[in-house]
């Protein structure tokens, strides 16, 4: 009797959750025993673990990925009439926490290899109110720090880096979250490192901002209903923390099966007319996401859906055609490799749960679908 093929989802949390889930339930017990709920010891351990990880003297937890954005912006007085040069194929998020300081999102190209910024198109971009950078660090892929820090310094600019998507990227030996003067994390749930909600930090190497932000995130306060500037309600959840310490144990091992999977696929997919994630030779990709191009991107999603196999895009629509930036400056105008990148992505299945039995399934179906493309034409 034939087996059934396997349902192979984009990404499956409950197993992974069920495996720490002990772990995280002793942890929540105690918080829930000690009436610690908001900025518990828990959310301090959690800091302290994560800025080691990053490799930065300091760590404060924020409620989200967006807010970690938003408030390195504020620490760095970043406002209205500054300009902040960002990529154009990045989630909304990117671009909303410049826009919720008043400051102006210019979008800039992106590598067609690697899908980050073109650090040769940044200087195009820079006028006299530009303020900063903010370069992804796309799909776990790190952008190229050295040429972008170089370029910032040259001119003055601060530099801010998104990390939602690379917990444990590194240029060399060096962390993605330590090149800029402040990194900035996501802990969605989804993420390599995800809290069971939403979640974020941000790390830097920097005491003044870390002291900065840390007044930014809790109502501007050092002290209880003392308020030293105008501060945010932005505060990793004590519980969530909780979660955070739990998946700590694990980040580095998963990792290195998420590197696994991605080594499966390249062998997988090799010699078939499909464009796989490039990987430079001194970068740790951590694949949050493995992300490949087809021409025929649309059909290929809608034949592996049919075959219980989902995929996804991320991201669709490049950032300068949402509603908010419709008018921002783009750097080459219409920003031409993220329009071109948003109609031939597909992220494949990725998750370190995955087996090899999971990726050779995939991997014949997209065989079987190219075969069949071929044989019609």
């Amino acid at each position: 009797m034939l087996q059934r093929p396997m349902m192979i989802p984009l990404v499956d949390l409950a197993t992974q959750s069920r495996a720490i889930k002990d772990d995280v339930l002793r942890r929540i017990g105690d918080v829930i025993d000690a009436g610690r709920y908001i900025l518990g010891t828990e959310v301090g351990q959690f800091e302290e673990q994560f800025a080691e990880y990053c490799q930065v003297p300091h760590c404060i937890g924020v409620a989200n990925g967006t807010d970690a954005i938003h408030l390195a912006l504020r620490a760095l007085e970043v406002g209205p009439g500054d300009e902040v040069i960002t990529a154009g194929n990045s989630f909304a998020a990117t671009a909303f926490a410049i826009a919720y300081t008043g400051a102006q999102a210019v979008f800039v190209d992106v590598d067609p290899t690697d899908f980050n910024i073109d650090p040769t198109l940044i200087e195009d971009a820079i006028t006299q109110r530009t303020k900063a950078i903010i370069p992804v660090h796309l799909y776990g892929q790190p952008a190229r720090m050295w040429e972008i820090r170089e370029i910032a310094d040259r001119h003055g600019l601060k530099v801010v880096e998104d990390a939602a998507q690379a917990h444990g990227a590194e240029i060399g030996s060096q962390r993605c979250g330590s090149f800029g003067d402040i990194g900035c994390f996501s802990f969605y749930p989804g993420k390599n490192l995800g809290a069971f909600g939403d979640g974020g930090a941000v790390v830097t190497k920097d005491a003044a901002l870390a002291d900065r932000l840390r007044l930014l995130r809790n109502y501007g306060q050092r002290v209880k209903n003392q308020h030293d500037l105008l501060g945010y309600n932005c505060r990793l959840d004590t519980l969530q923390a909780c979660v955070l310490l739990a998946k700590m144990q694990h980040i580095e091992s998963w990792t290195v099966q998420r590197r696994q999977v991605a080594a499966w696929y390249r062998e997988e997919l090799a010699d078939i007319e499909l464009i796989l994630p490039s990987e430079n030779d001194d970068m740790r990709h951590v694949y949050h996401l493995f992300v490949v191009r087809h021409a025929q991107r649309d059909a290929l999603l809608a034949y592996l859906a049919e075959n219980d196999i989902f995929g996804g895009i991320h991201y669709p629509n490049p950032l300068p055609t949402a509603v908010p930036f419709v008018d921002a400056p783009t750097y080459p105008f219409e920003v031409p490799v993220c329009t071109k990148l948003s109609q031939e992505i597909l992220s494949l299945p990725m998750y370190p749960e995955m087996t090899r039995e999971h990726v050779t399934q995939i991997g014949q179906t997209i065989r079987s679908f190219i075969t069949r493309e071929v044989a019609r034409v």
